[in-house]
């Protein structure tokens, strides 16, 4: 039976002691080729520009190559301390180095600096070969996870960025994809903010500016190849509140970093971070089919925090439940079992998805079979 979104009609007021709200002006022109800016904690977009035009992603593909190695650290298939034999394939690899040497012993943590703060395409490779075997089997896996995450737009050849008419994305799967990686990998995530590393007594800074900047941006990464331009994938945290900027096709390294800044800063101006939902906390008790259980509570598996226009007075702000019914057990905690349909002055904002905050179990067979009586009169 298919899922139907259901209204609950709830409409509630979120937050008091807030001043008019103030008039957000369009988003800064930007000189690039594309931009998104993003609001990490809910994935909502603030401003773009050709967010779905195709462009060739350079060492910004690098975070896919990073997310899968972080992947692989996670489930055990690597470990930081394990050497990692170096075949004669990175003689081969041009571009950006961090230097490794098919007979000179190195370590995964190594490369994965190695590829995150150098930018080092022999780094990729090796963790490539390391996880999948080739370059050509990794490619595949990052393609399926491009498939899971959503990122429609995207297609990988390499885990390097070097040019390919094959391997591409858009800005908007680039935001993406590094949302999904600060919020999956938190504890490697600190990586991106190091200023410089040393490998094979060669030391090489990060080539992110805003680290010496902006104290508040702590990655994530650049790219740059003659057909993509310069590029800057950024993210800043301010108080409670993490922006993620992916300005693409500039001209030059100096000019990506002023342009992600420029586009940072007008979202921390011009728009609050107001919590709207605490983590774990129950926006209502949707009904459930053949479970062990009549209800299941729902609501978000972490603190949901909205970027809204400064200064939006409570009573612009509405909220809608919509269940997806028929619910029918099992039901796993973290499942999707509504959206949030956020409006502000009667305007459409944004529908967020709503998650179990526990798991139904099936009943049992007399349960099961009032279930099936129930969904007959539904």
């Amino acid at each position: 039976m298919k899922h139907s979104l259901r209204l609950l009609g709830l409409v509630l007021t979120l937050f008091s002691g807030i001043a008019l709200a103030q008039t957000i002006p369009p988003a800064p022109p930007l000189a690039a080729n594309a931009w998104l800016l993003l609001d990490h904690a809910s994935g909502q977009e603030l401003a773009s520009a050709k967010a779905d035009e195709r462009i060739e992603p350079a060492s910004l593909t690098k975070l896919m190559t990073a997310y899968l190695s972080f992947a692989a650290l996670k489930q055990g298939v690597l470990k930081p301390e394990q050497t990692v034999p170096v075949s004669e394939n990175i003689r081969q690899v041009p571009g950006s180095r961090m230097f490794i040497e098919p007979r000179l012993p190195v370590t995964v943590d190594e490369l994965i600096r190695g590829m995150i703060v150098q930018s080092g395409n022999d780094a990729c490779v090796a963790l490539a070969e390391a996880i999948a075997g080739s370059e050509a089997a990794f490619a595949e896996r990052m393609n399926r996870e491009a498939r899971r995450l959503g990122l429609a737009g995207t297609h990988f050849v390499n885990a390097t960025g070097l040019p390919d008419p094959q391997h591409y994305t858009t800005a908007r799967d680039l935001g993406r994809l590094v949302r999904a990686l600060i919020r999956d990998f938190p504890e490697y995530y600190s990586i991106y903010s190091t200023k410089q590393y040393t490998y094979n007594k060669i030391t090489q800074p990060n080539r992110n500016r805003l680290l010496w900047l902006d104290p508040t941006v702590d990655g994530v990464k650049t790219g740059h190849t003659e057909a993509a331009g310069y590029c800057l994938i950024a993210s800043a945290q301010r108080g409670p509140r993490r922006l993620i900027s992916v300005v693409l096709g500039t001209d030059s390294d100096s000019a990506r970093a002023q342009e992600s800044l420029k586009l940072l800063n007008f979202g921390f101006q011009y728009f609050d971070g107001v919590q709207l939902y605490a983590k774990d906390q129950a926006l209502s008790r949707l009904k459930v089919f053949k479970g062990a259980q009549g209800t299941v509570k729902a609501g978000f598996a972490s603190d949901f925090v909205l970027s809204l226009p400064r200064g939006t007075p409570p009573d612009r702000i509405k909220v809608q439940l919509l269940s997806r019914q028929p619910l029918i057990a099992p039901i796993a905690a973290g499942a999707t079992v509504a959206t949030l349909r956020v409006s502000v002055d009667g305007t459409p904002w944004g529908d967020y998805p709503v998650q179990a905050l526990e798991t139904v179990p099936v009943a049992g067979l007399l349960g099961r079979a009032w279930g099936t009586v129930k969904l007959w009169f539904e």
